[in-house]
Parts: structure tokens; sequence; C-alpha cells
């Protein structure tokens, strides 16, 4: 999608953003963007232990079932 994006290009879209936003409001904008992030990788990541603890609560189920 941005293989053909070059350094000029960014610089031009930096600058762009700079004059739309302003200088005091990119740090906000960035703060914002970040604690969204940090929400998103925190919830993959707890979907992720549930599966994980899925899992083991099945092979432990499969486990007990071939004992008896």
């Amino acid at each position: 999608m941005f293989e053909n994006v070059g350094s000029g290009e960014l610089l031009v879209i930096l600058l762009v953003i700079l004059v739309l936003f302003g200088g005091k409001k990119i740090p906000e904008i960035a703060q914002g963007i970040g604690k969204g992030i940090r929400e998103f990788k925190k919830a993959v990541n707890n979907v992720e232990d549930e599966i994980k603890d899925i899992k083991n609560v099945d092979k432990k189920d499969q486990n007990d079932v071939k004992k008896t």
C-alpha cells in the first residue's frame, strides 16, 4: 500500500498535517493514537489468553477421558 511513498512525499504529508492541526494539537493526537493502540494490544492479548485457557481445559478433559 505504501511501498511507493518516498521521503519527499512523506515530508509533504507531515507538513500538511502540521499546517492543518498546528503544533499544539499534534502531541495530543499522537497521545490519543498511542492509547488506542495500547488498548487494542491489551484486548488482543486477553483474547489470546482466553483461547490458550480453553485449549488447556480441552486437553485436560481429553486426558481425563483417556484415563477412565
